[in-house]
């Protein structure tokens, strides 16, 4: 099971966070400030894969990417291979860059819903429901098709409410 995601910059400020197992806020940024401070700590040329059992408890792994300014990383136990994991990382990268074009920290900042859409269409629940960026920005358009839709619906009922009362 995945137990966590996160996205932070060079600097250690979270972008996503998002928690499969319920922690209180505060392990969660101590959590964080752990997780970073390992990172950084890594040499450039070392592996992707941490023991993170300090951090997170027992049959705790930890497998990041650096891209540029973000750290992607995903915490996980032992029922997950390490392999899938950065490939998981990788499809996520790869459908962010897809949909906001060689995604950089500020479209995360700026568009922190869609980035959650995306995540909860790749994994729910701590479990991975996809694998293909492609599927995931075919969910990711039709959520964005409904979302407008829904928009030009609020828009025209407003419009009509305000017709009646005149």
């Amino acid at each position: 099971m995945i137990r966590a995601v996160l996205v932070m910059n060079t600097q250690g400020r979270p972008r996503i966070t998002k928690f499969y197992e319920f922690w209180p806020v505060e392990k969660q940024h101590e959590a964080i400030r752990n997780v970073f401070s390992v990172l950084c700590s890594r040499a450039e040329h070392v592996s992707n894969f941490v023991d993170a059992e300090s951090i997170f408890g027992p049959d705790s792994r930890l497998v990041y990417k650096h891209f540029a300014t973000l750290y992607f990383v995903l915490i996980f136990d032992s029922s997950e291979n390490e392999l899938a994991m950065l490939d998981l990382i990788q499809v996520f990268v790869e459908t962010l860059d897809k949909c906001f074009r060689n995604v950089c920290e500020l479209d995360i900042v700026f568009n922190y819903s869609k980035i959650h859409a995306i995540l909860d269409e790749i994994i729910f629940g701590g479990q991975v429901l996809e694998t293909s960026s492609t599927e995931v920005m075919k969910a990711v358009e039709e959520i964005t098709k409904l979302e407008a839709a829904s928009n030009a619906i609020n828009l025209v009922s407003k419009s009509v409410s305000n017709w009646r009362s005149r």
